[in-house]
């Protein structure tokens, strides 16, 4: 698999997304990715106190705001679902990928903090606003 994304100051969410390195309109592998990005940015809110008691942990859909982000996975055994074939089907890309993600994007937050908190920022403030 490999995973790029970067928040930026656009609040538009652009997310694309590949399976054997064919565009998929989503899927497990997207599903994933976004699991394993709120998981990792409420953990790490939560051990920089940036989060109280009683916000709600980080749900996938409030991480989108100005994210980009290109998931790809690589798949001996392609599993395409909807009428144009176009979803990834996959059950086991999801944990994959989100267990990755989460690992990857918890040690870049430890190592950058103060970048981190920017992106949990926006996050934040968007959850609140919406």
């Amino acid at each position: 698999m490999e995973v790029a994304f970067r928040w930026s100051g656009t609040g538009e969410e652009r997310v694309r997304s590949f399976a054997n390195s064919r565009p998929t309109a989503g899927g497990t592998h997207t599903v994933g990715f976004r699991d394993g990005v709120a998981v990792a940015m409420t953990a790490f809110a939560r051990e920089r106190r940036l989060l109280t008691a009683l916000d709600s942990e980080i749900s996938d859909d409030r991480i989108g705001e100005g994210l980009t982000a290109v998931v790809s996975v690589k798949l001996d055994d392609l599993e395409l679902q909807g009428s144009l074939r176009e979803v990834l089907g996959n059950t086991a890309v999801r944990a994959c990928v989100g267990q990755a993600v989460r690992e990857h994007l918890g040690r870049w937050l430890e190592e950058h903090p103060e970048q981190g908190v920017a992106a949990l920022d926006r996050i934040v403030r968007a959850a609140r606003r919406g």
